[in-house]
């Protein structure tokens, strides 16, 4: 059968597709692969030749998790619906998030500040500016009080894009759910405590990566004891991706990074099936459609392949990479804003037939600002319609056994396999950052797919190709009183403060850190003191001292 398709195919190539082309040459594409290779004219059972059914394709809800890790997927359960939110102060934060419940949504996801990522509080210098800018500004247990009130903590799923300062936040919510009756173990959500990706692509980091892997690794180890229902790294290959690499190199620094995490806690004495089940990734998802859908096919069966050779990891739970996905911010235009809602919708449709687990919809203004609540409300809008009007989430893998996206799919794994295995020699993911490498790869990725807009090798719509003038859209302003007020209530709250409980606080955090001990009790001792992020920051500065940047040229 196989070499009557072969030639049959032959004929087609000559008699049939070769008399088209000599006569109308194939159109300039925009949609280039990773590589900047080309999608091939035609997919057929040769391009799947070495792809097992069984050992490489499976079951839904079986190892490798190629078709997914659920068995039924969204026919049992829709994705949970996410829209990344925060900015300005606590409170104003807090009703966007019950507008956004209120509207259907079914799980929150916190963007914090610059100073709160960077651990600095909002009257530190270096915050002027920038307090409530880019996320909503949390210097204490009282700002997150304020964050989720009136929030069922208990029924709500929350992630929180958060990474250096991961372990205070995590504490911060752990002590104002304690206070609203709901105990630590009752907790659902996931926070982003992904470091190694930040001295890559995204740069919001404090201390150097080895301590900064001690910090997660004791997120790890308290969660599995205390918070076991919570994510307690989400793995990113987001930001990785908007840094400017292409979908094998998401791919493939992505696990990395999680290979590297699960050898820390493996090191530490940590059970890899048990702290493997916390885990969860983090993916872009870019305009390529039939691309994206065989990245997120290929990264699960990467996953789950390498956690049991390398960790010799056994339940299904801890070898199921699950994954929130986002769409792509890079690809988001400030010319024909409008446009934006058009490519959300089809990167939406990718995650969706990719199998994700949960999802944010990037709202069509983001190029110019804050989203405003209409822009918001649109983005949820077209997570429903897809969720209630496509018909996809009917289907498990509906994709699955097409020649294209298996052959995607397995290209995608054995490229991404190739990145694994050169950092492997560079002594892991940890070296391999230290000396620069993936960080290279990236800025060469992205200078390429820069070149290609330039040139016009690839076309984007209302920015290189098809523009015309259009009509300025609403864009969300921060009032800068927000930032005096919030300065104002930070400086109220450490005069009334215990002041010897918090210098006690403080004092036996730094002693943890200097030792071996788990830091995240005392962590959480210390938010409870009413010490601030900037000031618990500040204490793990003096122990791990902070990260200056390898210059990559």
């Amino acid at each position: 059968m196989a070499s009557d398709y072969r030639a049959a195919r032959a004929a087609w190539e000559k008699d049939t597709l070769a008399p088209l082309e000599a006569k109308d040459a194939p159109r300039r594409r925009s949609g280039l692969l990773a590589g900047q290779t080309d999608a091939a004219p035609l997919y057929g059972p040769d391009d799947v030749a070495g792809v097992d059914p069984v050992s490489d394709v499976g079951f839904p809800g079986r190892p490798p998790f190629t078709r997914g890790v659920q068995a039924n997927m969204y026919r049992g359960r829709l994705w949970t619906m996410r829209q990344y939110a925060g900015f300005g102060t606590a409170r104003e934060s807090n009703e966007r998030y019950r507008y956004l419940l209120s509207q259907g949504q079914t799980g929150l996801s916190v963007a914090f500040d610059l100073p709160t990522q960077m651990g600095r509080d909002s009257d530190d210098p270096r915050a002027l500016g920038e307090v409530g800018r880019v996320g909503v500004a949390v210097d204490s247990i009282e700002d997150m009080r304020t964050l989720f009130d009136q929030i069922p903590l208990g029924d709500v799923s929350t992630s929180m894009t958060i990474n250096a300062t991961a372990a205070i936040l995590l504490c911060l919510y752990v002590a104002v759910a304690e206070e609203g009756g709901v105990p630590r173990d009752k907790l659902r959500g996931t926070i982003q405590n992904d470091v190694l990706k930040e001295y890559m692509a995204r740069g919001t980091y404090i201390y150097p990566p080895r301590p900064s892997i001690r910090l997660i690794t004791d997120i790890f180890a308290f969660c599995g004891k205390e918070v076991p229902r919570w994510n307690t790294i989400s793995i990113s290959g987001y930001h990785i991706r908007e840094a400017g690499c292409d979908a094998v190199q998401e791919v493939a620094f992505t696990l990395a990074d999680g290979l590297a995490y699960v050898q820390a806690a493996v090191d530490a004495g940590l059970d890899v099936d048990k702290f493997g089940a916390q885990l969860s990734f983090f993916f872009n998802v870019h305009n390529n459609l039939v691309e994206e859908v065989a990245k997120f096919r290929a990264a699960r069966r990467l996953w789950s392949t390498l956690l049991a050779e390398r960790f010799g990891a056994k339940t299904d739970r801890a070898r199921a990479l699950r994954f929130h996905c986002q769409t792509a911010g890079a690809t988001l235009t400030a010319q024909q804003p409008l446009n934006n809602i058009a490519r959300v919708t089809v990167q939406a449709l990718a995650a969706v037939l990719g199998g994700c687990q949960s999802l944010h919809t990037n709202s069509f203004d983001e190029a110019l600002g804050l989203p405003t609540s209409e822009a918001a409300t649109i983005a949820l809008r077209t997570q429903q319609i897809i969720a209630n009007e496509s018909g996809v989430a009917d289907f498990v893998d509906a994709f699955g056994g097409s020649y294209a996206v298996e052959a995607l799919t397995d290209r995608i794994a054995r490229d991404a396999m190739r990145y694994i295995e050169r950092i492997d020699e560079l002594g892991g993911m940890v070296a391999a950052i230290e000396k620069g490498y993936p960080q290279r790869e990236i800025q060469n990725t992205a200078y390429a797919y820069q070149l290609e807009i330039e040139d016009k090798k690839r076309l984007i719509v209302g920015q290189n190709a098809f523009t015309q003038e259009s009509a300025p859209v609403p864009v969300m302003k921060i009032d800068p009183r927000i930032e005096r007020e919030q300065v104002d209530r930070l400086r109220a709250m450490r005069a009334r403060r215990d002041a010897s409980a918090h210098g006690e606080a403080l004092r036996r955090l730094e002693a943890a850190a200097r030792g071996k001990d788990n830091v995240l009790p005392l962590v959480l001792g210390a938010v409870k003191a009413y010490a601030t992020v900037g000031e618990i920051s500040e204490v793990l500065r003096g122990v791990f001292g902070e990260h200056v940047e390898t210059v990559v040229l």
